[in-house]
């Protein structure tokens, strides 16, 4: 493999962990004055809420998740096979986009609390009014209906490849389904489990919107203020890192998960057969499995379209403004596709050609897809040093005035690009790993140079799992939020930024129409998920 290749992937590794450098001397680089305010005023009560809303939805994911992967892998019932992959399409609709709808929907005088009275004969929200759903409880109730498919597509899977002959000896022996259940199943899903909620948690960590509109001053929401409100970087920098070891405490549970996952056996064995449930108790299954779906997904998509629906209806149309925010969105989430899978393909290709002999280069291509573990926030304060002093660096030289780099919006890209990176570079690594050497050894034989291999033999093969890497990455750039109010040029909005500043301000018509459309963009890659990861299994799992 050429030097070209090799420093290449050097370099975006480098760029990868520049921020987090960059907010470690930040940080650091301080006087001690602003670490004691910090630690007196303003991060106790941030980390406490912090970590009551990691548990709380932790908790939540765990039994949602987990529940409904084993009543849909165990049970039949109707409509099991839809909502097998119905519990899927949260993922599709951001955890600010379902705040922003709930928080209409719920209102005091919103249909759902008006509907309430009117049945019970209540006249006033004086006379009766459901609980404030701007709390910590409404806050881990949202994200947990929304984050929860992150431990319901592991858990799934881990219980589709259980072999059924050991819950059929649990059950010889005298155990309850329950008991076969808790001291069976669930021990040997723990790897998948642990996997799945922490990325729910890295989610959840890296939310702004929904802790923001719900009023929960998490450490996110803290950076944010620090930073945009008081314009104090060393401050923002100083809780950033104080998030740092949270996220550092998730990725090794996520590794942990993932190295546990060790589970298997040498001969094909049978797989759970689902057991058909009758009666009251197939239609309470079925809703159980349901609820899930309806909270985090059905409810919001329909508010959203009602009110995109009348919104146009009354003959608003959609705003200047708006469409020029779409145009924006459109633009950034193209300029951050091509520079993650560029970056991705770069990284994988150069760490295949290093051949089967140990070399510490491999680990370029682990610390490439860190990004994904690190909040938007994190990223963007870590950025804003090194692109201002690069910034001041160009503006000298080419005599250009402003911030020519922040102003055409590079930041931005290159911080969701370090962000989305693992995304690509993960499916070409896997893409790279099914292509035989061979075909590799007869291109070099017949005088094909190393990048003449990798255009003509290795892209054409590899073109499904560029192109799903590019609309995981085109998808999430389009809804990011927090990474993309620190680092936007002036003036320039995206449809998540319209929506944020939509409810900031308690307006909900124009914002439900850009909400209805992330949240279109966000179907595809479900639907790609759905078809890929549950649709695997044995045929009758599929029913």
């Amino acid at each position: 493999m050429g030097p070209l290749w090799k420093s290449s992937s050097l370099l975006i590794a480098l760029g990868v962990l520049a921020p987090v450098l960059s907010l470690l001397w930040l940080a650091l680089g301080t006087g001690l004055a602003h670490w004691a305010h910090l630690a007196q005023y303003v991060l106790p009560q941030a980390a406490l809420n912090t970590a009551l809303l990691l548990a709380g939805v932790g908790v939540l994911v765990l039994v949602i998740g987990t529940g409904c992967a084993w009543l849909v892998t165990t049970c039949n019932f109707p409509g099991r096979g839809v909502l097998n992959w119905a519990l899927l399409l949260p993922l599709a609709m951001p955890t600010y986009i379902v705040a922003f709808a709930y928080l209409d929907l719920l209102h005091p005088i919103g249909p759902v609390q008006g509907a309430i009275r009117w049945l019970l004969g209540y006249e006033s929200p004086r006379d009766f009014r459901l609980p404030d759903l701007r709390s910590m409880p409404g806050a881990i109730f949202l994200l947990g209906f929304v984050l929860y498919p992150y431990v319901y597509l592991t858990a799934r899977a881990m219980f589709m490849t259980q072999p059924a002959h050991l819950m059929e000896a649990a059950r010889t022996l005298g155990e309850s389904r329950t008991g076969a259940f808790f001291r069976v199943a669930l021990p040997l899903a723990r790897p998948a489990l642990a996997v799945g909620v922490s990325l729910a948690l890295l989610e959840t960590l890296n939310d702004i919107g929904a802790s923001e509109f719900l009023g929960i001053q998490t450490l996110t929401v803290a950076v944010y203020t620090t930073w945009i409100t008081r314009s104090d970087l060393a401050g923002a920098a100083q809780i950033a890192c104080a998030m740092l070891f949270i996220v550092l405490a998730l990725v090794l549970l996520e590794r942990s998960g993932r190295r546990h996952q060790r589970f298997g056996s040498a001969q094909r064995m049978r797989a759970i057969q689902p057991r058909r449930l009758r009666g009251g108790a197939a239609w309470l299954a079925c809703a159980a499995a349901a609820a899930p779906v309806l909270i985090g997904f059905v409810a919001p998509a329909i508010y959203l379209l009602h009110e995109s629906v009348k919104r146009l209806g009354q003959g608003g149309g959609i705003s200047r403004e708006l469409l020029a925010s779409l145009g924006n969105t459109l633009g950034l989430a193209t300029g951050v596709t091509l520079a993650a899978v560029a970056a991705g393909l770069v990284v994988a290709w150069a760490v295949r050609g290093m051949g089967s002999t140990p070399n510490p280069a491999r680990w370029q291509a682990r610390v490439a897809s860190l990004g994904y573990a690190v909040p938007g926030t994190v990223l963007a304060i870590g950025l804003l040093t090194p692109a201002l002093a690069l910034d001041a660096t160009l503006g000298k030289l080419l005599g250009l005035p402003g911030l020519p780099l922040m102003g055409a919006g590079v930041v931005l890209v290159a911080a969701c690009a370090i962000r989305f990176l693992a995304m690509p570079l993960g499916g070409i690594e896997a893409g790279l790993a099914r292509v035989s050497p061979a075909l590799e050894q007869a291109s070099r034989l017949l005088g094909e140079t190393g990048a003449g291999t990798l255009r003509r033999v290795h892209l054409p093969l590899l073109q499904p799992a560029i192109a799903a890497g590019a609309l995981l990455v085109f998808v999430d750039a389009m809804k990011e939020l927090p990474a993309t109010l620190l680092l936007r040029p002036a003036n320039f909005d995206t449809l998540a930024t319209w929506l944020y500043a939509e409810a900031s301000r308690g307006t909900y018509e124009e914002g439900a129409i850009a909400a209805l459309a992330i949240v279109l963009a966000g179907l595809l890659p479900v639907i790609l998920l759905a078809r890929n990861r549950l649709g695997n299994g044995p045929e009758e799992l599929r029913a």
